[in-house]
This record gives structure tokens, sequence and C-alpha cells, in this order.
């Protein structure tokens, strides 16, 4: 019968463990990778908000630029439907 050697289970327990440490590191790799990718995303989408922001802000501003025109016109046509209305009017008379 041939004489087993007695580090033969320490040397096997050696290699388990071995094998399940290059396992939790592989996981972990994989773990900060995924993590990596969503603080770029994050990012990405910080960056986003700042220029829909600032694209937002700046078509309120057109926006209200527009309302200011739109009610000088709007006063400008009443002023020219009164000097045309008293026109009429004079040369009916």
């Amino acid at each position: 019968m041939p004489e087993s050697n007695p580090l033969a289970p320490a040397i096997e327990r050696l290699n388990k463990a071995v094998q399940n440490l290059d396992k939790a590191v592989e996981l972990r790799l994989e773990r900060e990778s995924a993590l990596g990718d969503a603080e770029a995303e994050v990012q990405r989408m910080g960056a986003d908000r700042t220029r829909l922001a600032e694209s937002l802000d700046q078509a309120h501003e057109r926006s209200q630029q527009l309302e200011h025109v739109n009610k000088e016109v709007s006063r400008r046509l009443v002023d020219a439907m009164e000097a045309i209305k008293n026109v009429i009017e004079r040369q009916k008379q």
C-alpha cells in the first residue's frame, strides 16, 4: 500500500481556498467595474441636466421677450385702429 502524503489534505484545502479567493477577487472586480460605469453614467446625466437647465433658462428668457414684443405690437395695433377710426369718423362729418 502506498504511503499517503500527510500534507495532501492541507494542500487540497489550500487549493480550494485559493480558488475561492480567485472567485471573490473576480466578483469584486466586476462589481467595481459596474460601479465605475454607474458613476460615469451619473456624471453624464449631471452634465445633461446642466445643459437642459441652461437651455430651459434660455427658452424662458426668449418666451418673456416674445411676450413683451407681443404686448407692444398689440398696443400699437390698438393705437393704429383708433387712429383709423378717428380718421373715418372725421370724414363722415
